[in-house]
């Protein structure tokens, strides 16, 4: 299926960018018209991927995280968030709840908060070129 619309971003993955990002896929996805607990959902989900990206997948050095929203005729929003850090060694262990790489200051729930508010959650990545998390949700287009 092809989509009605989509959009790209691209920032440095810098912290203080990461509400950028949040705002920007949410401004997007008003276009939907959708309810506040859904797009307060898709936020959140957002957030987490993008400060993943900069958290994990970049650590100590600066990069740049790519945002790409696409919707569909049916409700359905597709948000991919995307960098070219180091790398998930293992997508398994890192998706279950309280694991982390980010020390004591991390709580490890950044991706059951996004299987939490989302439809889908889908990770890939390649260890030395990055990760890709694609955030699936259905918005009711029939309020």
């Amino acid at each position: 299926m092809k989509p009605i619309n989509q959009a790209q971003i691209s920032f440095d993955s810098r912290s203080v960018n990461e509400g950028f990002g949040r705002a920007a896929v949410a401004a997007f996805l008003s276009q939907l018209d959708p309810t506040v607990a859904d797009l307060t959902d898709m936020k959140t989900a957002v957030s987490e991927a993008v400060t993943n990206a900069i958290v994990h997948g970049y650590k100590d050095k600066r990069g740049t995280v790519y945002i790409t929203v696409k919707l569909f005729e049916n409700g359905k929003a597709v948000v991919k968030v995307r960098d070219k850090g180091c790398g998930i060694p293992d997508i398994e262990k890192a998706m279950e709840p309280l694991f982390t790489t980010g020390g004591e200051e991390r709580a490890g729930l950044g991706f059951a908060v996004m299987q939490s508010f989302c439809d889908s959650v889908r990770v890939t990545s390649a260890v030395g070129r990055g990760t890709s998390v694609t955030l699936t949700k259905y918005f009711d287009t029939k309020q």
